[in-house]
């Protein structure tokens, strides 16, 4: 198995749902993007979201959105970005990492070049949040030659007749955005989030994850009784927004909330 398949079977049998962290490589820069990188693996995570820096997000709500404008305007390149996984990677090689980019930053300088570098470094998945799997022709065939997970989004527009289509594309896992809209911190899940996931669940059988808006344990066990994962950002990011200049105040309260988090995914 893949670190991917490894992190989703594991969780599984230890009875719970996999916890998937987010957080903007670079942020606030990259030395101490090292550190909360290495936090989130202490606190318990299974699955490492990095977001790549990026001027012009798509998806991304005012708190992801200031973290990426914290990363470019400390400096952070790609070359950085990719040292960052490397030297994760020196030091565990276990917790998968998956890219939330954007496919200019990839097809800019060449798209199988991105993925066989991204690869070597010890990228696992590749979740590109502006490319649909429609127009993925080139994106796929070069992460299957490069043994790269993918994963897509399903959103609840999404109408079930594509739900089938997207997820045959996804090697990695397949993530459900339960809100419209940006991502940010939201007091209450979506209403209609046992009935998409079970429509999601009647067309496929690979790992589910559910994000946007997640904050809180109830709110992590909630979606861990449906989902095979859950994802959190927002509230995470905002750890270090509340504390920037103090490496240890950030990590502190980095790991306080995700070790809290971790706890709502034992509900099995």
């Amino acid at each position: 198995m893949n670190r991917i398949e490894s992190a989703f079977s594991k969780a599984k049998s230890e009875g719970r749902s996999a916890f998937v962290s987010y957080v903007c490589a670079g942020d606030p820069d990259i030395d101490t993007s090292l550190e909360v990188c290495r936090t989130l693996i202490k606190s318990g995570v299974d699955v490492m979201e990095l977001g790549v820096p990026f001027s012009d997000p798509l998806a991304d709500g005012l708190t992801n959105q200031l973290a990426a404008q914290r990363a470019l305007e400390s400096g952070t390149t790609q070359a950085d970005v990719f040292e960052l996984v490397r030297k994760i990677r020196a030091e565990n090689d276990e917790v998968p990492i998956v890219f939330y980019t954007y496919y200019n930053l990839m097809f800019s300088n060449g798209l199988d070049q991105y993925i066989a570098d991204a690869k070597a470094a010890g990228v696992d998945g590749l979740l590109v949040l502006d490319l649909p799997p429609e127009e993925a022709e080139d994106h796929l065939a070069s992460c299957e030659q490069h043994g790269m997970g993918t994963v897509f989004l399903i959103a609840p527009t999404t109408p079930a007749e594509r739900v089938g289509y997207i997820a045959k594309h996804a090697t990695g896992f397949i993530y459900y955005v339960s809100r419209t809209g940006v991502t940010g911190v939201r007091e209450d899940l979506a209403d209609d989030l046992n009935e998409m996931v079970g429509m999601i669940r009647d067309v496929t059988d690979k790992p589910l994850v559910v994000g946007f808006g997640v904050s809180k344990q109830e709110q992590v066990r909630t979606i861990c009784e449906l989902a095979d994962g859950v994802v959190v950002g927002s509230a995470i990011v905002n750890t270090i927004k509340d504390n920037l200049g103090d490496t240890a105040a950030i990590t502190g309260a980095m790991g306080t909330l995700v070790s809290d988090l971790v706890l709502g995914t034992k509900v099995r």
